[in-house]
């Protein structure tokens, strides 16, 4: 490996403001508070964070950080669950630049808008609605498009989101930057468009949509079906989907921030003409399951989307949640994405005035949005009182004639006891942002209960899809040290988000591998979509693909557990 002699970090900085300008290189910690902590974890200082308005700021601010041997985190959204898009309590053996790609939201359609270039600030919700006036619709949907997810995020994590036919987020073709061997920065062009040879004239060219029909590779098949929707209805010993399954790891798939994605292409899908959401209630998680296997093993079009939620999970969103489901649903996620950063700097400059602490944002907009009427439908509600658990499935309008029938006819037989209606306009939105706002809900419920608890402990699980016992039932020993849990995930894949909080003097950690213990002994793979963060540690295998990709061990290092030094030194 390179010997290196880097200069003084002011030099640096020096660079970073002559290629960006001055208003984009925050060294504050007040300004880079944001960047650093993501939705629940991130710690530790960092040099600068770098807002780059276009890819070729992004190259040579990369070539500043090879000089100066500085450790780059790749970073969009930021709307992450397991910390891995900031930087953890790691002994780092250099100093640490975020190069924050939000500035560059460019989404560039091609082939007919079968396929979209994305940029490496391009969030799913815009890629949404670019395509909506089309007909057609993004690779993936998931929660957090609310809340400003990026393309590239999603890619690098591999996230499976909500969408039942397509599966985990993947494409082989993308731009991206690594630090090789010899520790020399090289630009990959796998984008099957031709750009040119030379870095920078490649990346002006891709930021503006610059090149000729003919140097674009033909579309794959425009259909809405993938091979995924197949491989979902097998009820067989192993999970569906999850992070380290190596069938999605290529390049810019599955990277993890261990290089930096320019772009991504994907393809697009025929969008449905018409929807129908159904919501189900049952008290039996045994009956909810008989309904899953009912709906695979059919002859009938999968659904679009099936989303589970007990009982707890639904009264944390509605009591937790409540600003951030009032803000999706009047405001959009724009605007909720911009209150989410002030809340973090609000926090964070609160947090070191006395009397004050971490939380002020939060208990301010809890308390202001308590005193707002209830929001969710009725129908909901009485549900909620009605069953402990809840399911709210899409399909689409095509299928609905066959969908009532099924479950009327499942719901008429003598063994089973809930029910279901179907939704209207307003109900399914409602239904749906109360379901993607479960996880935020949990966060804001930790943030003010910190008195009383120790942590939260949370869990990312890709359950058997044969597995019939798919709702855990914790041994006492261990429920008797969390005050709060809540359940709630992507049914039909049967991947579910296990959130918990450990009471005061619990040792989080401790109880954490006890739970993820008991997991693995049920066969379930451990993460499924949020990616290995700095939560959970990393597999040999993947940290070999991560050697790979990432050779001195430059960009995002530490991720999953591994070594945060150079050249992957322990």
């Amino acid at each position: 490996m390179r010997q290196t002699h880097p200069e003084p970090a002011t030099t640096a900085v020096d660079a970073f403001t002559r290629i960006l300008g001055t208003s984009h290189v925050l060294t504050s910690t007040r300004a880079t508070a944001p960047y650093v902590k993501g939705n629940r974890f991130g710690s530790g200082q960092v040099l600068a964070v770098l807002r780059p308005g276009n890819l070729v700021e992004i190259w040579r601010a990369l070539q500043v950080c090879v000089d100066h041997d500085l450790i780059v985190i790749p970073q969009a959204a930021n709307t992450g669950l397991t910390g891995g898009s900031g930087p953890g309590a790691q002994d780092y053996d250099r100093e640490i630049v975020i190069i924050s790609t939000l500035r560059i939201p460019q989404i560039h359609l091609i082939n007919d808008a079968r396929e979209a270039v994305s940029l490496a600030g391009a969030t799913l919700f815009e890629l949404e609605q670019k395509l909506a006036p089309l007909s057609r619709e993004p690779h993936s949907v998931i929660g957090s498009t609310s809340i400003g997810a990026s393309v590239i995020g999603g890619i690098a994590n591999n996230s499976g989101g909500s969408q039942v036919r397509k599966g985990p987020a993947f494409t082989e073709h993308a731009v991206f930057a690594r630090v090789n061997e010899q520790g020399e920065l090289e630009l990959t062009n796998h984008l099957g468009i031709d750009l040119g040879e030379d870095p920078e004239q490649i990346l002006d060219a891709l930021q503006q949509g610059r090149w000729n029909p003919d140097d674009v590779t033909a579309p794959p098949e425009d259909t809405r079906a993938t091979d995924y929707a197949e491989h979902v209805r097998q009820i067989v010993p192993s999970p569906a989907r999850f992070n380290a399954d190596p069938t999605f790891l290529h390049e810019a798939s599955g990277s993890a921030g261990k290089i930096m994605t320019f772009a991504v292409r994907t393809r697009t899908f025929p969008q449905d003409e018409r929807t129908t959401t159904y919501y189900i209630g049952t008290d039996s998680p045994a009956e909810l399951e008989r309904l899953r296997r009912t709906i695979l093993s059919s002859e009938d079009q999968l659904p679009i989307s099936g989303e589970y939620m007990g009982r707890e999970a639904f009264d944390l969103a509605a009591k937790y949640g409540k600003d951030t489901f009032m803000g999706l649903k009047y405001a959009g996620s724009q605007q909720v994405r911009r209150l989410f950063a002030l809340k973090s700097w609000a926090n964070g400059v609160f947090a070191k005035v006395p009397f004050f602490g971490p939380t002020v944002a939060d208990t301010i907009a809890q308390k202001t949005f308590a005193l707002l009427p209830q929001q969710l439908p009725k129908r909901m509600l009485e549900y909620r009182d009605r069953f402990e658990h809840h399911l709210v499935m899409v399909v689409s309008g095509q299928d609905e004639e066959a969908m009532t029938r099924l479950l009327t006819e499942f719901f008429d037989d003598a063994e089973n006891h809930g029910g279901y209606f179907t939704c209207t306009s307003d109900e399914a939105q409602s239904a749906m942002l109360l379901r993607f706002g479960a996880a935020s809900a949990m966060t804001r419920y930790f943030n003010l209960h910190r008195k009383e608890s120790s942590e939260m402990i949370t869990f990312d699980v890709a359950l058997r899809r044969d597995d019939d016992d798919w709702l855990e039932v914790l041994p006492e020993e261990i429920a008797d040290q969390l005050s709060v849990s809540s359940y709630y995930g992507h049914f039909f894949c049967h991947v579910l988000h296990q959130d918990h909080v450990a009471k005061k003097g619990v040792d989080p950690v401790a109880l954490k591998k006890r739970m993820m213990a008991l997991l693995e002994e049920r066969g379930a793979a451990i993460p499924a979509e949020h990616n290995y963060g700095r939560l959970y540690e990393l597999p040999d295998d993947l940290e070999a693909h991560f050697r790979e990709l990432d050779p001195t061990n430059m960009f995002n290092p530490g991720i999953g557990g591994t070594s945060p030094h150079r050249d992957w030194s322990r």
